[in-house]
């Protein structure tokens, strides 16, 4: 009998419980699903946010609310004073920032507020917008809102294209991991309906310090991440070749001390699904592997040499370094080791003989 009237009273204190939550009803708040900021001055920026209004048997319509503030306070204090209901950030999807106030002013303290919200999930895009954000979060993209298009663009990329893994998660990870510079991709608006990813940003300190331009992003990738879909040109004397489903790994490896030798082995294996040329042998699908890997070798080192010029690390060797190394000390590395750094790349490319000859 005591444990049935223990059990009533736990069952009792939960309803009690569950009613002191509170509630927000959906139709009673404005549901931010994307917000911009863009550069004033050195102590202003102007915010964007998008607010999707749902009608019946129409697509979402995206409204747009700017206001003016200093860096270090909150937009969205502003904003309200425009809308008719609470704006909330549970459905925010995307936060972007202009190239302009990208490299003044950073992004990291406009960055911080998302991280400390826990309404905001962690797989939030961040991305530098070559132009104005206002202008382009006020376009007209796509049937289900400008956010989620934005959203479902870069998602697209990364699954399929040349856009390596990019979210908040991965960003911070990136900005707090010693021996390792962050990364977000670039768009830019091409058309009143029509956005682009033109490149991917990186960023020392929180400031945008060079851009990976878009024929440069297949081989960024492949040293950063892995591609589980793809596609890439290769080029010899007999003709062009489109390899397509391509798949690829790169690990690291420390091959010598004082000076610092890393060794990367970038696998890769694709599939020819057309060829420009006359007849696609033996011969030519071999002399087209040499040639992508002839591709990958010297663009992949003119890559790793400019960021080693521009004293940045999106690969991480410093933190990989650490890894293998005892009482590691990051001074000493950023100021002697990662000068002296050398790194080789081993290239191994598989391509199957398939596919359609033009």
């Amino acid at each position: 009998m005591r444990h049935i009237l223990k059990l009533f009273a736990s069952i009792f204190l939960a309803f009690i419980l569950i009613g002191c939550v509170e509630k927000e009803i959906l139709d009673d708040v404005s549901l931010m699903e994307g917000i911009g900021f863009d550069y004033i001055d050195k102590k202003n920026i102007l915010g964007t946010v998008i607010v999707p209004v749902y009608l019946p048997d129409q697509p979402p319509k995206s409204n747009t609310f700017s206001a003016k503030a200093e860096i270090k306070k909150s937009i969205l204090q502003e904003i309200q004073r425009q809308t008719a209901d609470p704006v909330v950030t549970g459905s925010l999807e995307v936060v972007l920032f202009s190239k302009t106030l990208s490299e003044k002013v950073g992004i990291l303290p406009l960055v911080d507020p998302f991280q400390r919200d826990p309404g905001v999930g962690s797989g939030l895009y961040l991305a530098v917008v070559d132009g104005e954000t206002k202008e382009l979060l006020s376009g007209n993209y796509g049937i289900r809102g400008n956010a989620t298009y934005i959203s479902d663009l870069m998602e697209h990329n990364i699954k399929n294209e040349d856009l390596p893994k990019t979210n908040l998660q991965l960003f911070l990870a990136d900005f707090y991991q010693e021996g390792k510079t962050p990364f977000i991709p670039q768009l830019k608006q091409i058309g009143k309906d029509k956005l682009q990813i033109n490149g991917i940003a990186l960023l020392k300190h929180g400031k945008m310090v060079d851009l990976i331009a878009p024929e440069e992003m297949f081989f960024f990738k492949l040293l950063v991440d892995k591609y589980s879909e793809g596609m890439h040109q290769v080029k010899i004397d007999s003709g062009e070749a489109a390899v397509r489903s391509i798949h690829s790994s790169h690990n690291f490896k420390l091959t010598k001390r004082n000076p610092t030798e890393i060794m990367i082995h970038i696998k890769v294996d694709g599939i020819i699904n057309e060829f420009t040329g006359q007849e696609l042998t033996p011969k030519t699908v071999k002399a087209l592997q040499k040639q992508f890997e002839k591709d990958i070798q010297q663009e992949s080192l003119k890559l790793i040499k400019r960021f080693k010029d521009k004293q940045i690390d999106p690969m991480g060797f410093g933190h990989f370094v650490k890894t293998q190394t005892r009482n590691f000390d990051f001074k000493n590395w950023r100021e002697n080791q990662s000068k002296d750094l050398v790194v080789k790349i081993k290239t191994d490319v598989k391509i199957s003989e398939s596919g359609v000859i033009e």
